[in-house]
């Protein structure tokens, strides 16, 4: 296993246009209206611990569960996204908010370390009763990732210490000892914290706790959350989702083959899964990891990236069932597949890994933040006939935290290392600097990607000395060329997808880097039955889709692209701050002379027209509308 590190987010200053007005929005805009949007859904209040406790503002639903049990959870979330805002600029209104969210944890916490307010002000007699569905270790875990990011954000120690207090209490609660409970969670999420805590710490104990809930995940008979259920009074057999797939759990995790379940908790999983292999040099995991990824790619990712086709478990049913009008493909699994697909592409260097970043992460994530950075998509369909919109907030507001904690952060995606190599995985425009064991070497990368595939790096070490720098070379791209100080690179020396180039570099080295973005057309594998006879389109590494309002006529879906036509690249300066178009000669289904009729022995009659496509995250930016990314082909 030849495991690279990720230069910090906090290190790489993003320049480039795309990546950041991105960032500049986030800060500018989606921190402050996420912390109004806590305050206005009573999720703030629900640090006072009122007794007697204030009705429900979402009351309990069929199965007797309300989503107010995580709340915590949506202000740890929320407090790491806010201090990874603080990380890029400090704030002082913005702090006192965080601070003041603390205040109030610090003085809920009970004696001997737990913190949950659901349970400490409503029912205080059942808390560890039900971490099947109450999801107490998935808010200790999003709790403890924000206080990570505020502590390395400001270096102030008290969230930390509190999370610290709370832990300790968990690794009393759970384990192997007689008076300990045997259990994980029913959402995956503790395991990741405790990692970044380890990081952070150093102190072994961390994961050692991760690594227990891993381990002991699936273990049976019996099936800790059978026990658990008969212990509350519940009958298991009435258990809603019937198997323990929903949370991974019907299997220890290294039996595991396919992918099944709850999408976010999967993702999560196996993350964790990739985290533990590098820091343990675990083998089993890492064939784990890989053989459930390959499930993924092979039978169950939506072309944007997306995951579970299914609203009813919020994650995924069968190989190749991939609808597009219904898809739920939750912007949290888009977000979650890329922490997998990073850490995969850290325990190897392996360009398949960071093609899926790329297309999760300006795909099925970033489609579920608006361009104005108040407006989201909890699921993210590939289709519409014109009643999907975007909403100001969600009973259950994961997405929306958890997509803005992504671009706050995103800067630690682009550039990994090792003691002897550097390794570029995303472009876009940045400048940063990576630590090796000859000395320091700064990095500069400019271009307009995701625009153009024109790309300038200066590679300037503290002093000279002979490394590696590796080129990632996307799948997409045919054609590359390369070339270090003008003088060519043969591109025959492709590893995995990427280009290294070893020599001893100089200060003022310049690469130069050409990946043509030519439109393609992409087809479905014909087991896909939603997606034969149709086509989507692709430049670079964004999907494009077709929207009512650039295609006059009505409902997009009486456009047919003729395989003839070729696609024609439009740089739109006048459209969201500059975005390029892909047009294409089409046909159209005409509609106005069927009349009344439902049905008819003539055909209906088809009109030549323009198709205009625009990437598939912009949509849904200009109002309601129709929208598809698989087009029929005429």
């Amino acid at each position: 296993m030849r495991q690279f590190s990720p230069v910090k987010f906090n290190e790489v200053k993003l320049e480039g246009a795309f990546w950041k007005e991105r960032l500049d929005t986030v800060l500018r805009t989606t921190i402050p209206s996420q912390h109004e949007k806590l305050g206005e859904y009573k999720i703030l209040e629900s640090l006072d611990l009122k007794q007697p406790p204030p009705p429900l503002r979402f009351p309990r639903n069929q199965h007797n569960f309300t989503v107010q049990v995580f709340w915590d959870s949506d202000m740890g979330k929320w407090i790491e996204t806010a201090s990874y805002g603080l990380s890029h600029k400090r704030d002082a209104k913005i702090e006192s908010q965080i601070e003041a969210i603390v205040d109030k944890f610090e003085k809920a916490q009970l004696p001997d370390g737990y913190l949950n307010m659901w349970y400490i002000g409503r029912e205080p007699d059942k808390r560890w009763t039900n971490i099947r569905d109450n999801h107490e270790l998935y808010n200790a875990g999003h709790m403890l990732e924000g206080a990570v990011a505020y502590f390395l954000a400001t270096g102030r120690r008290r969230w930390l210490d509190i999370m610290e207090r709370f832990i300790e209490h968990i690794r009393k609660t759970f384990g192997p000892g007689p008076s300990q409970k045997p259990g994980y969670c029913g959402h995956e999420e503790i395991e990741l914290a405790l990692i970044k805590l380890y990081h952070v710490t150093k102190e072994k104990k961390q994961l050692d706790l991760a690594v227990y809930f891993i381990n002991q995940r699936g273990k049976q008979p019996p099936h800790y959350f059978d026990q658990e259920a008969r212990a509350r009074g519940d009958d298991p057999a009435n258990y809603w989702f019937k198997n323990h797939e929903y949370s991974q759990s019907h299997q220890p995790v290294r039996e595991q083959t396919k992918v099944v379940g709850h999408a976010v908790r999967a993702m999560y999983l196996y993350t964790a899964m990739a985290d533990l292999a590098a820091e343990l040099q675990d083998a089993a995991l890492k064939k784990a990891c890989e053989v459930l990824w390959h499930d993924v790619m092979a039978t169950k990712m939506y072309i944007t990236a997306g995951l579970g086709p299914s609203a009813h478990n919020e994650g995924f049913t069968h190989d190749y069932d991939l609808p597009n009008e219904t898809a739920y493909a939750e912007t949290c699994a888009s977000v979650a597949l890329i922490f997998w697909a990073q850490r995969m592409l850290h325990l190897d260097l392996d360009g398949q890994y960071a093609d899926v970043l790329e297309r999760a992460l300006y795909n099925g994530a970033l489609s579920g933040l608006s361009r104005d950075g108040k407006h989201y998509f909890y699921a993210n369909p590939l289709e519409s006939i014109g009643t999907a919109a975007r909403w100001d907030w969600h009973t259950c507001p994961c997405c929306t935290m958890n997509v803005a904690r992504l671009v706050g952060s995103v800067g630690g995606y682009f550039v990994s290392h090792t003691e002897n190599e550097i390794a570029f995985h995303l472009y876009g425009g940045i400048s940063t600097s990576a630590q090796l064991k000859s000395g320091k070497v700064a990095l500069r990368e400019v271009s307009n990607y995701p625009w153009s595939g024109d790309i300038a790096i200066e590679v300037n070490p503290d002093a000279a000395a002979e490394f590696t720098v590796n080129l990632r070379i996307p799948s997409w791209c045919k054609g590359a060329k390369c070339s270090v100080n003008g003088k060519a690179v043969p591109m025959k020396k492709l590893v995995n997808g990427y280009l290294p180039i070893k020599r001893k570099w100089q200060k003022g080295d310049k690469i130069a880097l050409t990946l043509p973005m030519q439109a393609n057309r992409i087809y479905a594998n014909p087991s896909v039955n939603m997606d034969i006879g149709r086509v989507a389109l692709q430049r670079g590494p964004l999907v494009y889709c077709i929207e009512e309002v650039d295609n006059s006529g009505g409902p997009v879906q009486r456009l047919k692209l003729p395989r003839s036509s070729s696609l024609k690249i439009k740089h739109r300066a006048d459209l969201f701050d500059g975005v390029v178009t892909l047009t294409a000669k089409a046909k159209a289904i005409v509609h106005k002379d069927w009349k009344a009729n439902l049905y008819r022995t003539e055909a209906p009659r088809e009109t030549l027209t323009t198709l205009t496509a625009i990437p598939y995250y912009l949509w849904s930016n200009r109002g309601q509308g129709s929208m598809v990314v698989w087009i029929p082909e005429a």
